[in-house]
């Protein structure tokens, strides 16, 4: 599959010294791929670059093998929906969506068959005779979508486009999204700072911190795999415990996992909350005392204690009876990934930064 978006060497440095240094990604034919992170990380000027609204300092941007860093935004063969609407309130849904077409020169039987397939296809009909006003969050970023596709960009930029929805609404339409998208084969560029928005609707996310990139894979992978310690900090939540690691083995008290980075030393060791589980009789386990219990829907979330720093693990409903405040269990883990102690967080009894949430990686990284 050929490429359908390149970026080389893009830099965009701003007086206060954020931005993006020697950045490059490709992108396939049809692909979806986020950008991923917390504020100020680059993503944005990214995005913005390759629409054409910020110029870089150095690099290359090039469409189906065209550079277009010389080409104004209404010049580029792309589209960008922004966060906010951007639509004009004095005309009707159908004008808004016609203008371009219009200043095209188009035909009226072809702006109006145009118009209602773009309705169509973000489930609007009939709304062609209403304005701006009189449509909902959610149905006004629906007629941005619809007006970006109707440009029939090689390249749709999507620049947070559901963060003002609330959060039922924002995982509809995201769906919706990745439904025309696999519809019409579009390549598109998202940039979200929400885990959850990019897992779910991404082909490739590209995780960014200060203006660098700290990896670029399959959501299951940046999932499962993180490449560094902040990536596996950033997506989802993750336990963080002292380690020792020797030879083949990396040691958390008794338990013991493969040393597969052939780490030395002291380590963080990084669990995921679905990977810790009740130690059977026979097995060695890591002693643990119950300090909360929450019901958080069809799971329940367990807060634990031990010697080598506090865990959380995820427990079926049905089974949360047997788990009592102040109570003595034994754990161990399904599966481990492991980081030089450098790279990682000073951990201790009194840690607060297991699991953080975006928001709370945000506040960490200005302290």
């Amino acid at each position: 599959m050929s490429n359908c978006l390149s970026i080389t060497n893009l830099s965009k440095v701003y007086p206060t010294g954020e931005g993006v240094k020697n950045f490059s990604l490709d992108i396939k034919n049809g692909e979806m791929v986020t950008l991923l992170g917390p504020s100020g990380c680059g993503k944005s000027t990214v995005l913005r670059s390759v629409g054409g609204f910020i110029d870089p300092n150095e690099g290359s941007i090039t469409i189906d093998g065209k550079e277009v860093n010389q080409l104004p935004p209404e010049k580029r063969p792309s589209a960008m929906v922004f966060q906010s609407y951007n639509l004009w309130p004095h005309m009707t849904v159908f004008d808004n969506l016609a203008f371009s077409l219009k200043l095209k020169k188009m035909k009226k039987a072809l702006i109006i068959e145009k118009v209602k397939w773009a309705l169509n296809l973000v489930q609007l009909q009939g709304y062609e005779k209403k304005y701006p006003t009189e449509l909902s969050g959610g149905q006004q970023q629906r007629i941005a979508l619809a007006r970006a596709l109707l440009l029939e960009p090689r390249v749709l930029l999507l620049d947070e486009p559901f963060s003002a929805l609330d959060a039922k609404l924002r995982h509809e339409l995201r769906e919706e999204l990745r439904e025309i998208q696999a519809k019409q084969q579009l390549t598109m560029l998202f940039v979200t700072h929400d885990q959850e928005e990019a897992l779910s609707i991404s082909d490739r996310i590209v995780v960014m911190n200060k203006g660098k990139i700290e990896q670029i894979d399959s959501p299951q992978n940046i999932y499962n795999y993180p490449a560094s310690m902040f990536v596996a900090q950033f997506i989802g939540k993750m336990n963080f415990l002292k380690g020792n690691a020797q030879g083949e083995k990396i040691n958390i008290g008794s338990l013991a996992y493969p040393n597969l980075n052939q780490h030395k030393g002291n380590v963080t060791v990084a669990i995921r909350p679905e990977d810790v589980v009740l130690a059977n009789e026979v097995e060695n386990g890591l002693e643990a005392t119950i300090e909360k219990v929450m019901m958080l829907g069809h799971y329940a979330e367990v807060s634990l204690i031990t010697e080598f720093g506090k865990l959380k693990m995820f427990v079926d409903r049905s089974g949360m009876s047997q788990f009592k405040i102040q109570g003595r269990i034994k754990v161990t883990f399904a599966t481990i990934q492991s980081f030089p102690e450098e790279d990682g967080l000073h951990i201790n009894e009194d840690s607060k930064i297991q699991n953080l949430t975006i928001e709370e990686n945000q506040l960490y990284e200005k302290v």
